[in-house]
């Protein structure tokens, strides 16, 4: 923490904080006010020391990836051990894959700069939260205030949607619809063109009434193959497991880790969506074990044809973890949630070794009265993949899965009935946890304007920062360039939540009034610029590989975290809420606003502060409101004593100091909030 560093309190004076070293320390937990060391944690490292100054020689087997890597060098280095290293890199935990690794182990120096990259990021992170932080609670004057490199970027996405969203203005239109059939099969067409005025989809209806019938002017039909869905990563889990049952991506992490720490499926906190070919060896005996699942059996034992797909075996996409799988353990024992996502997990696994659905898609375009009509029709020739868990309604309605009668060019078909349907254009619906984790995915694939969605291809020059004239030009991205990763984005979420920055409304996700507080005053400003992770991204990815100094990147964040700092600092601090405030009794000049714990002046050099709660009694708006104008607040019923049970009638006003006290009116105590019997 600052104070480490000798910085106290969030002192205008002290910003930026840039530490000349950091310092790590063991984690910490936070007790009342302060921050201890985690008894737990000073145990293990304890162990973690002992067994180090034992050894020979250490084997590295942390998570084969940057992260990874930095947990070990992070304990390594404090514990001043010297014990040579050399490292297990292996991302599946088959017997063949761990004795492979075993046998390939490499010296630590060569993942030297894969430290450095990842010490580079944890630094980086430590600046920006921290500097950003202080700065926005200066320049708010008053209450609990963060921002962070993923989280700020974050509610972005969610109060833009939102404001998006609110301040949309409806347009109407119309359209024909026009019912017809040929031999027993009815169907409905719809008019390719939509009609601004009532007026003039009345006239065409006129028309096509006038007709009589409908010709059929062309027929097209394709057949279409659709390849099974690859896999899930944790983050595509995540967001079908929102869509299907509601579950909060911070849920279904539990869950699935739940699951992991039973041995029932692979490690959950995955970014790929394939297998390596070693992994591929058992899935024959993983789909074979499924039979006795009561319903995904009866998927396996009517199949055909049992080879298996290929695609989602690829060494070359497998990161620090394949994707999620489920293990040769038998899922006993397991509660309802916890059922929802195995099945998930072992029908996707079914799945995505499926075979191809192929699909006869039909599009034909019919006429009548010189309008005309579109019609289109899906055919399921061979449903694969889609055999495990069937197509529901839904889906056939969003894949326009209607069967049509077989039309030839050139069919005249008799028109039953035509109607005008009025319509209307519609936002895009609010954010879901679904949709904001495939946002995060790949952020900047959403954004309208051109030279933003550029920016998250290439260096943004915004400000023009030292990063940005050190970065190389080029595309060359990492592939990890979206907005956290699939581990880090379902905690982001949940910090959101607790930060009182956004709440559920159903599915959606819609901001509060801090959270618009906070968007509204920094989403012009550099801390909230989504192409910053593809920068930061493209420079650790550069050091990962030696191609670039890390101390050059740390000396651009540096500066990149003085001028996030300025510009809060110097911004104009506007609340979006409507909380009730008076002018302080104490200076005289400032504002008290009145919020759910605290009553607090706006004027930094005041600190008046009255707590809402005095005495185990929450003080109303309308008591504070009183204390604050009149120097006292009307009698107030069931004060508790300190000392006692004993509860009191009493009223509340300042001293001379503007410290609260208590003015007994009626000392006849009453005990456990009951008037004593006589």
């Amino acid at each position: 923490m600052p104070e480490a560093y000798g910085f106290t309190g969030f002192q205008r004076e002290n910003l930026p904080i840039r530490p000349k070293e950091f310092t790590l320390v063991p984690r910490q937990v936070k007790e009342g006010k302060e921050y201890k060391p985690d008894a737990g944690a000073l145990r293990q490292l304890k162990i973690i020391k002992e067994l180090f100054g034992r050894a020979d020689e250490i084997i590295v087997a942390t998570d084969a990836g940057r992260e990874g890597e930095l947990i070990f060098r992070y304990i390594y280095n404090y514990l001043g051990c010297r014990t040579p290293f050399r490292r297990l890199w292996i991302s599946s935990l088959t017997d063949r894959a761990i004795r492979d690794g075993m046998e390939s182990l490499r010296p630590g120096s060569d993942y030297d700069n894969l430290y450095l990259s990842a010490q580079a990021r944890s630094q980086a992170d430590w600046l920006v939260g921290i500097n950003s932080s202080q700065a926005l609670c200066i320049a708010a004057g008053s209450g609990v205030w963060s921002l962070g490199r993923v989280q700020t970027p974050t509610l972005a996405m969610i109060c833009s949607r939102y404001m998006e969203n609110k301040d949309f203005t409806p347009q109407t239109y119309f359209r024909l619809k026009a019912h017809t059939a040929k031999e027993a099969t009815a169907f409905a067409v719809l008019s390719a063109d939509k009609f601004d005025t009532r007026t003039d989809a009345d006239q065409a209806a006129h028309l096509v009434t006038g007709a009589g019938s409908l010709t059929v002017t062309s027929v097209e039909r394709k057949q279409v193959n659709q390849e099974p869905p690859l896999l899930y990563d944790l983050t595509a889990l995540q967001k079908d497991a929102n869509k299907r049952h509601g579950f909060s991506a911070d849920k279904t992490l539990t869950i699935a880790q739940s699951l992991y720490e039973s041995k029932f499926i692979s490690y959950p906190r995955t970014g790929s969506r394939y297998i390596s070919a070693d992994v591929m060896d058992e899935i024959p005996h993983l789909i074979a074990m499924l039979r006795a699942h009561p319903s995904l059996g009866a998927y396996i034992d009517g199949r055909v044809d049992t080879s298996l797909n290929p695609r989602p075996v690829d060494d070359s996409k497998v990161t620090d973890h394949h994707a999620l799988i489920i293990t040769e353990d038998p899922a006993t024992g397991l509660s309802a949630d916890q059922q929802l996502i195995y099945d998930m997990i072992a029908g996707r696994l079914l799945e995505a070794f499926g075979q191809r659905c192929v699909k006869d898609n039909t599009t034909a375009i019919l006429e009548a009265g010189g309008v005309k009509f579109t019609a289109k029709g899906s055919v399921i020739l061979q449903p694969g993949w889609r055999e495990v868990f069937g197509t529901s309604q839904e889906e056939q309605a969003d894949e326009d899965l209607t069967v049509l009668p077989a039309l030839a060019e050139g069919d005249i078909l008799s028109i039953r009935e035509t109607e005008v349907q009025q319509q209307q254009t519609k936002p895009k619906p609010l954010h879901t946890e679904a949709s904001l984790l495939s946002a995060m995915e790949g952020a900047g694939k959403e954004v309208e304007n051109e030279q933003e969605r550029e920016a998250m291809k290439i260096p943004s020059k915004r400000g023009q920062s030292e990063l940005a004239h050190n970065l190389p030009s080029g595309r060359d991205f990492c592939k990890e360039g979206g907005l956290g990763t699939p581990a880090t984005r379902a905690a982001i979420i949940e910090t959101l939540f607790a930060r009182e920055y956004i709440v559920r409304e159903k599915k959606s996700l819609v901001p509060t009034a801090k959270g618009l507080t906070v968007y509204t005053a920094v989403r012009d400003k550099k801390i909230a610029d989504v192409a910053m992770t593809g920068q930061w991204e493209y420079a650790l990815s550069k050091i990962g590989k030696g191609e670039m100094d890390a101390a050059t990147f740390h000396r651009s964040i540096e500066v990149y975290a003085s001028q996030i700092t300025s510009e809060l600092l110097d911004m104009k601090f506007v609340r979006q809420d409507n909380r009730q405030s008076c002018p302080c009794p104490k200076c005289g000049s400032g504002t008290v606003v009145l919020y759910p714990k605290v009553a607090k002046c706006q004027n930094e050099n005041c600190g008046l502060t009255v707590w809402r709660t005095i005495a185990k009694k929450e003080l109303s708006d309308a008591q504070l409101t009183s204390l604050l104008m009149d120097g006292k607040t009307g009698i107030i019923k069931g004060v508790v004593s300190t000392k006692t049970i004993n509860t009191f009638e009493v009223a509340i006003e300042f001293d001379t100091d503007y410290k609260t006290v208590s003015r007994f009116e009626d000392r006849k105590a009453t005990t456990g909030g009951k008037r004593k019997s006589k």
